[in-house]
């Protein structure tokens, strides 16, 4: 794959493709220092192009996180809480580790194992969400896959295509919290995220492309019966997260990963010894627009 070149006012930039379905590594930028205009539409020209952007070799605290996030806009606050009952801060925590701080095979919260667009339970779901890897697992592991929505959709035989067209789906929090067998979403978390229903053929707002708009938040379809419903979202899950759809990011330490909930979907992968081993990354998510 070749090289495709961008420029900056501190000199020039590489976006280098990672793979044909997603993904590429940005060379020469460092994240702390703030960046301006040209580097932002750079950016986001890459961004659009690939879906997904690995920086290298950053290292960035919290507020420096924030600060790089809302170049592309507002910062999502979160549903889940804490095991105290607070929710977290904007830039929080992905990890394995228990209240104590040790390695654990079953999180707090373990949703993040299990395919899914970022707060696709919410009336304005997420544009991008950003992971800076800070402690890693010795020997590897806890890699991170994303399903290119865009390919799946295009390669569904035309009648299924024409069949799900029109149709939408419910996502909740509860719905998320039953299908990846987490605590039960409490009174308070579903009073603040109700039940809301997006297209399952989603058009992407910058490139006009459609794909696929499912994963686990999703529980049924709307104005089918419950159990047909969840077998439809079932076979194209099944479909879209086929080998061919697939870039698995192996993580380095400093990297900072940001993707386009609008037309990936994602999981982490327990492929390393959680009970002994760390993993442990920031996470900031930039609030979206309403899928259409």
């Amino acid at each position: 794959m070749t090289a495709v070149p961008a420029v900056t006012a501190s000199g020039p930039l590489q976006a280098i493709p990672l793979s044909a379905v997603a993904g590429a590594e940005i060379t020469g930028v460092d994240l702390s220092q703030p960046i301006g205009e040209a580097l932002r539409a750079q950016v986001l020209d890459a961004f659009l192009a690939h879906h997904l952007l690995v920086f290298r070799g950053q290292s960035l605290s919290p507020a420096q996180q924030a600060a790089f996030s809302e170049n592309f806009g507002a910062l999502e606050e979160h549903v889940i809480r804490l095991p105290d009952g607070n929710k977290p801060p904007l830039v929080h925590v992905v990890s394995n580790l228990d209240a104590d701080g040790n390695p654990t095979e079953r999180p707090h919260s373990h949703g993040n194992y299990f395919w899914h667009t970022d707060k696709s339970y919410h009336a304005v779901p997420s544009l991008m969400t950003l992971l800076h890897a800070i402690e890693l697992p010795q020997g590897g592991g806890g890699d991170t896959q994303f399903a290119n929505m865009r390919r799946a959709y295009e390669a569904l035989p035309e009648p299924l295509r024409r069949r799900i067209a029109p149709l939408r789906a419910e996502h909740s929090w509860e719905a998320s919290r039953r299908n990846t067998g987490n605590r039960p979403a409490s009174e308070e978390e579903m009073r603040e995220r109700p039940p809301v229903t997006h297209p399952i053929v989603r058009t992407h707002p910058d490139s006009g492309r459609k794909s696929l708009y499912i994963g686990i938040h999703s529980s049924h379809v709307e104005g089918l019966p419950r159990d047909e419903g969840a077998a439809l979202l079932d076979e194209l899950l099944q479909h879209a997260t086929q080998p061919q759809f697939i870039y698995t990011h192996r993580w380095r330490a400093g990297d900072l990963v940001m993707w386009d909930n609008r037309c990936l979907l994602h999981r982490a992968l327990a492929n390393y010894p959680m009970g002994t081993q760390r993993r442990l990354l920031h996470r900031t998510v930039v609030r979206g627009s309403v899928p259409y």
